[in-house]
Order: C-alpha cells, then structure tokens, then sequence
C-alpha cells in the first residue's frame, strides 16, 4: 500500500474536501485525486462519497481512516527512531508556522538548517486554531501558536518567547488621531474584512463583537495578511490585525487605532504534545530558545531535557 496515497486520502477526511487537503499538502487537487482513486482501486471500492464541496465516508472508508491514522503515526515513529539511531544527522521534523508570524521562526530555521542540514524540514502554513489541531492530531511535531489566558489544552505544553497586541486597521483617510483608542461597540457601523476561520483572531472577533452587543458585517474572509491590507485600504472594510503585521503596511494608505474594551493579545508560543519529543524536535526547541532566550516575564522554563 502506498503510504502517500493513504496519507492524502487521510487529509481529504480532516479537511473534509480535496480542495482544502490539497492546499495543506501544497498539491494539486488532481494530484490528490489520482492518489485517492487508486487508494480506492487496490482497495476494491470506494471510500469517499462527495457531497456538495464536502465528502463523506463509506463503511470502507470509515474503516480505513481509523487504520490509516495509525499506520501513519507508526511510520513517522519508524522513521524518527531509525534517524536517531544515528542522533539527528537524518530525519524529519514537521513545524507548523502561522502566516502572520512567519517572521519569528525565519532566523530559527536558518540556525536549524545550519547545524542539522541532514534533518528534512517540513514546513506548513495555516491559522493557530488548525495547527494547534494539528499537534494535538500528531500530524505536527510542534508548532508556533498562540494562547490566551483562557486556553487550558492539558494534551500540550509550549514555550512562551513573545507577545501580540491587535489594533484596528482602517483606511487612511477613516485615521484622525492613530492613539484615539476605539472601543469594539465602536466598529458596530462598519464592514469587516476577516481571517478565515482556522486564525484565533477570526473567532476572536466574532466573540468580542457579540459581546458588544452586535454581529459583525463580514464583506470578505481571507488567509492573507497582505491581501486584508489591501482591501482595508480601498475601504472595503475595517480589520483587526497584530500591530506587527500592521505596521508592514504603506501608512499613506493603512492607518491604525488602538483597541480596547477590552484589548486583545495572544501570547506567542511553539507548542508540542506532551510525552515523547524526538531528537530532531528537542534540537529545534533548542534553536528557539537560543534566538529567544528571554520568555515573557511569568512564563514556565519547562526542563524539556527530561521529556
């Protein structure tokens, strides 16, 4: 059986659609077709049912997901204990890095590249919400998230290095004074450009306007940081956005206000599950902290060395 028809077979399930698995495994759909249909073809029948932009699992399917799932963790498992045979001058490790914070981990990796050249680096890009999914799934091995002091995930730990404030981002002709903070019963009148909802803030802003007493009118839903500033400045809505990100934009067309009542952050954080760490991981854990040796003041040193 071919493992990499099983595993996008397992990533049409999880998405719950090819087009989706496909941007996650960074193929093309009819890539992931042919693979799935002849998954289908060795296996003697079909397995996926498609309904509307979804799919559905057959009896076959059903069965064959729950065994794939493992069959995949066992193989990951095979292949991290026979690179560690030789500590890490081989292998594979797989990071999940939010698009809006890439900028973290660029001299994380170089570092890692540079001492490790031999480790595969995976790399995939999505919303905190979905790679936070992701580890505690075990299709990761860690990624960069994002808490709050709400999240209680008792399946992860993590390693705090940075913090993130939002600021409402509007057209610069909508900006006065930029330090005029803006309360969120405040946005009630304006259209919204959004996250998609695999991004914390997408939820985030959702549960704030709610709490404020109205739903926010949603004009348009992306992935792209850089797609939002554009259309925030052709007015077509107003975002909330990390000030980092804002600050990228040309403030002759982008300008920004605070936002309270109350103000959002995330501590910024590479996450794991709890338990077993592989070699190539801890090493990777060993590049964070050496580019961000300083967490956030409270933050837990953990003494991974003994996970």
């Amino acid at each position: 059986m071919d493992l990499r028809a099983l595993r996008y077979f397992v990533e049409v399930v999880r998405q719950n659609g090819f087009t989706r698995a496909a941007e996650v495994l960074h193929v093309t759909q009819p890539t992931i077709s042919k693979m799935v249909r002849s998954l289908e073809e060795e296996l003697g029948g079909p397995l996926l049912l498609r309904e509307g932009r979804g799919v559905q699992l057959t009896d076959a399917g059903r069965v064959v997901f729950e065994r794939g799932v493992t069959l995949l963790e066992q193989a990951q498992l095979l292949r991290q204990e026979v690179a560690e045979v030789d500590g890490i001058a081989r292998g594979e490790l797989s990071v999940g890095i939010m698009p809006t914070a890439g900028h973290y981990m660029a001299p994380v990796i170089a570092l890692f590249q540079q001492r490790h050249p031999g480790v595969r680096l995976h790399v995939d890009e999505q919303g905190a919400r979905a790679q936070r999914q992701r580890v505690l799934d075990g299709s990761l091995d860690m990624a960069l998230g994002l808490l709050d002091t709400a999240d209680t995930d008792t399946g992860l730990q993590s390693y705090t290095f940075a913090r993130q404030k939002t600021r409402v981002a509007l057209a610069a002709h909508r900006v006065g004074n930029a330090e005029q903070p803006l309360r969120w019963q405040d946005l009630r009148e304006l259209p919204f450009v959004l996250y998609t909802s695999d991004f914390a803030l997408h939820n985030a802003v959702q549960q704030q306007c709610a709490a404020a007493g109205f739903e926010p009118r949603v004009q348009l839903q992306t992935r792209y940081w850089d797609f939002i500033g554009d259309l925030v400045a052709q007015d077509v809505g107003v975002a909330v956005m990390f000030e980092h990100v804002i600050a990228k934009f040309d403030p002759q067309r982008v300008a920004s206000r605070p936002l309270t009542e109350p103000e959002l952050a995330w501590d910024v954080v590479l996450l794991w599950r709890a338990g077993h760490m592989s070699r190539a991981a801890r090493a990777w854990l060993d590049c964070v902290r050496e580019i961000y040796p300083q967490p956030l003041q409270g933050a837990t040193l953990l003494d991974y060395q003994n996970i």
